[in-house]
C-alpha cells in the first residue's frame, strides 16, 4: 500500500509573514497537518529550538526572513543571522532528521543585468546586502541537503496579508490623481496565494519522489515593468490607467541597488511535472478579487466618483 503523501506534518517557519499565512491556508484546504511557528515561536538561530520544531516533520516550508532590502544596507550582519546563519541551522536540522526543506529565496542573489530570463543554473552575483545573505542561505540548502533541499526563488510578491505595492497603489489612488512609477525596472508580479500553491505542490511532489532537490524559480508567467503592474491594477480595479506616470529608478534613490532586470525562467518545473506558474496579469485579476483589495479599490473607485483625490 502506498503513503498517502499528505499524511504526514508540515512546519511553517516565518507563519505570520504574508506567505507564511498563505502557505497555511492552502496546507488547511488540502486536508494537510501543519504547524505555524511565528517569529516569537522559534528563533531559527537557535539549533536546539530548531531541532526540537523540525522533529517529526515530513515538509519544512521556511518562510522565515528578513525582509526589509534598504534596512539591510545599514545591519547586513543581522539579517545574515536569518537570511544566512538561520537558514543553515534550518538545512542542519533537516538533514539529521531526514525531512524536506523548502526554502524560498529571492531574485536578488542574481545580478539583474541580463537580457533574457535567468535560469536556475545562472550565476549569482547579488546587488546588494540583502541579496547577498539571502545567497548565503541558497548555500546552505544547496550544501546541506543536495537532495531534500529545494530552493524556490520568488520576486515581486504581492498578496492580502502584508504590505505590498498593489495594496500600495490601490491605497495611492484614493489619495492622488496622478502617481509616478518606475517603468525601467523589469520582472514578474507573482501573487503569494500562487506561490503557496506551487510550494504545497512542490512539497506533495518531493515526498512521492516525483521532484529532485535545487532551485526553481517560483515567480509568474510572463512579464512587465512597475509602471505595468501598477497600470493594470488600476485597469482590473476599474481605476483609469493613464494616472499611473512612467519615470525611471533615478527618481526614487534607494539605500539599496535594485535589480533592472528580475525575469526568470522556469524550465525545472517541468523535472517535477508540474507546468509554471501561470501569467501575472491572470494572477493579479484572481487576487483582486480577494476582499481586502476589493475594499481598497472601492474606496479609490469611491474617491474618484466623488472628485476627492488630489
Amino acid at each position: 500500500m502506498k503513503t498517502d503523501p499528505r499524511a504526514g506534518r508540515w512546519l511553517v517557519t516565518g507563519a505570520a509573514g504574508m506567505l507564511g499565512q498563505d502557505v497555511l491556508a492552502v496546507l488547511k484546504d488540502a486536508g494537510i497537518e501543519a504547524v505555524g511557528l511565528r517569529r516569537a515561536d522559534l528563533d531559527i538561530t537557535d539549533p536546539a529550538s530548531v531541532r526540537a520544531a523540525v522533529e517529526g516533520a515530513a515538509v519544512v516550508v521556511n518562510c522565515a526572513a528578513w525582509t526589509d532590502v534598504d534596512g539591510a544596507e545599514t545591519a547586513e550582519e543581522a539579517a545574515t543571522a536569518v537570511n544566512g546563519t538561520g537558514v543553515r541551522v534550518l538545512a542542519e536540522a533537516c538533514a539529521a532528521a531526514h525531512v524536506r526543506l523548502l526554502h524560498v529565496s529571492t531574485d536578488y542573489v542574481l545580478p539583474g543585468d541580463a537580457t533574457e530570463p535567468y535560469r536556475e543554473d545562472a550565476e549569482t552575483g547579488p546587488l546588494n546586502a540583502y541579496g547577498r545573505s539571502k545567497l548565503i542561505g541558497e548555500q546552505a540548502v544547496a550544501e546541506l541537503l543536495p537532495q531534500d533541499g529545494y530552493i524556490v526563488r520568488t520576486a515581486w510578491l504581492y498578496g492580502e496579508h502584508g504590505p505590498n505595492f498593489v495594496a500600495t497603489m490601490l491605497k495611492l489612488a484614493a489619495q492622488r490623481d496622478t502617481l509616478d512609477v518606475v517603468d525601467d525596472q523589469h520582472g514578474q508580479p507573482t501573487w503569494s496565494c500562487a506561490l503557496a500553491r506551487r510550494l504545497v505542490e512542490l512539497g506533495l511532489a518531493a515526498l512521492k519522489g516525483q521532484a529532485m532537490g535545487g532551485v526553481y524559480h517560483g515567480t509568474a508567467s510572463g512579464r512587465t515593468t512597475w509602471m505595468g503592474l501598477a497600470r493594470e491594477t488600476y485597469r482590473l480595479s476599474g481605476l483609469d490607467p493613464e494616472r499611473i506616470r512612467p519615470t525611471t529608478s533615478a527618481a526614487f534613490v534607494r539605500p539599496a541597488a535594485r535589480p533592472a532586470f528580475s525575469v526568470l525562467a522556469h524550465e525545472r518545473w517541468a523535472d517535477a511535472g508540474l507546468a509554471p506558474l501561470a501569467d501575472w496579469r491572470e494572477q493579479l485579476a484572481e487576487a483582486l478579487a480577494a476582499p481586502a483589495f476589493t475594499a481598497l479599490g472601492d474606496a479609490a473607485r469611491n474617491r474618484a466618483a466623488n472628485g476627492s483625490t488630489g
